[in-house]
């Protein structure tokens, strides 16, 4: 039983020494580095500016009603292709014929009280003349001339109170007239139905506002996308730029487009500032529809053999130990910024620097630390793997299309490899501790 003991604890013993021995040997350390890469190369950029927009018809036309009443008839339905006059409705007559007879029949007492009047007036005007003969005879009073002039007079009033009557008699036959060919609904243009609002025998009122019993759309073979443009993005459009965009109805399928116009008036949502950009679009095969939404991407810049890079590169960062020892090609340093100063990183070149952004904010910012220089936003930083060992390129930068950016200027040549990550960085060297010291603490680097 003691011999039993005695062994297991030379065994604990010796692994315990075992594993101090082999964690002295190996504290402190440095991790190897792993970098991805991706390649510069050459191809097509697409910038875009992208919206979301509702499709509608160019031109959509509200039918109503100007006259209440009983939908007697209908003579159209949803998706009815339409002429211009077609009758699509018909409201219940009989009182709108009824109102016109009675209109017709007060004409018809209107043009008799009229010829009555006139006969009237010429025979009281005939009656003063003969009166004013008699009178120079000596035959008849200056009185009876004179009352009979006036009664002549008179009845000239009454002729034109009954000619005012006639004619208030005709506006009403006019009006009755047409309250009975309201009842008739007529589209207005040629076109397709793409809303009914009423069924038979159902009763419209027409008292305040006309009530809508149709929507047309003109010509859906020629439709507009009304878009909402973030203000940061409105300025790159303009009239007859080229769009394409797509529906949920068609997955994968891209329709053509062109902006018609940019609006000036500005639309604001939760504070975000947007403005109307109509986009005509042309729909030969009827396979868009009014109402769809449309996501739209406006084709601002492109270039088929851009030498590019992927942008993932640059918004790469070296972790601080190794920007430290990096060498740094000092005929690079020009505008963007000079070497990292030692046993730190430079501002450009740190995690988030001094803009705060998780890329590294603009590339720049040379000089004594601390002081802010002027930070283009085409200039930035990427670094090269040369010779197994990472290196500061500053270049300048284009058109970007969101995965990949034109590079204007910067010594990098086509199939370099650019580092996009890194794995097995090493730990900032403020936090690394080495092995036990003589004393029996731990040696700091």
């Amino acid at each position: 039983m003691r011999l039993s003991t005695l062994l297991i604890l030379s065994t604990t013993t010796a692994a315990v020494v075992a594993g101090g021995w082999f964690s002295w040997r190996s504290w402190g350390r440095p991790t190897p580095i792993r970098y991805e890469t991706a390649a510069v190369d050459r191809g097509r950029i697409v910038a875009k500016a992208t919206a979301t927009g509702t499709l509608s018809a160019v031109v959509t036309v509200q039918v109503g009603s100007q006259v209440s009443g009983r939908i007697a008839e209908l003579l159209a339905d949803f998706n009815s292709t339409v002429k211009k006059g077609q009758v699509l409705a018909r409201i219940d007559a009989q009182l709108f014929e009824a109102a016109l007879e009675q209109a017709q029949a007060s004409l018809a007492v209107a043009e008799g009280n009229l010829a009555k009047a006139k006969v009237i007036a010429d025979e009281s005007a005939r009656q003063a003349r003969r009166l004013a003969k008699l009178v120079a005879e000596h035959i008849a009073n200056q009185s009876d001339v004179e009352a009979a002039q006036a009664t002549a007079e008179a009845d000239r009033a009454a002729v034109a109170v009954a000619t005012g009557s006639r004619a208030q008699a005709l506006a009403s036959v006019k009006q009755a007239t047409i309250n009975l060919g309201y009842t008739t609904i007529a589209s207005p243009v040629d076109g397709m139905v793409i809303s009914r609002s009423v069924d038979v025998g159902q009763t419209v009122a027409a008292s305040l506002q006309a009530p809508t019993l149709f929507t047309i759309a003109e010509d859906l073979r020629k439709m507009q996308v009304d878009t909402s443009v973030a203000e940061s993005d409105v300025g790159r459009l303009k009239e007859g730029m080229a769009v394409t965009f797509t529906v949920d109805a068609w997955p994968g399928e891209r329709f053509p487009g062109a902006v018609r116009q940019v609006r000036y008036a500005s639309q604001t949502v939760q504070n975000v500032v947007t403005y109307d950009a109509v986009v005509d679009v042309d729909n030969p095969a009827l396979k868009l529809r009014p109402g769809m939404t449309a996501n739209v991407a406006f084709v601002y810049a492109e270039k088929d053999a851009a030498l590019r890079l992927p942008n993932a590169a640059l918004r790469y960062r070296p972790p601080q130990s190794a920007a430290a020892i990096t060498a740094v090609t000092p005929d690079k340093a020009g505008p963007t910024g000079g070497s990292p100063p030692a046993g730190g990183q430079s501002r450009a070149e740190g995690g988030r620097g001094d803009s705060g952004r998780a890329d590294g904010g603009r590339a720049g910012g040379g000089g004594a630390p601390g002081v802010r220089g002027p930070r283009p936003t085409d200039r930035r930083v990427v670094w090269a793997l040369r010779d197994a060992q990472p290196v500061k390129v500053p270049v300048r930068i284009g058109i970007t299309d969101g995965s990949f950016s034109e590079i204007l200027e910067g010594e990098l040549t086509e199939g370099e490899a650019l580092i996009v990550d890194a794995i097995g960085a090493p730990k900032p060297a403020s936090t690394q501790a080495g092995p036990p010291g003589p004393m029996g603490g731990r040696r700091m680097f």
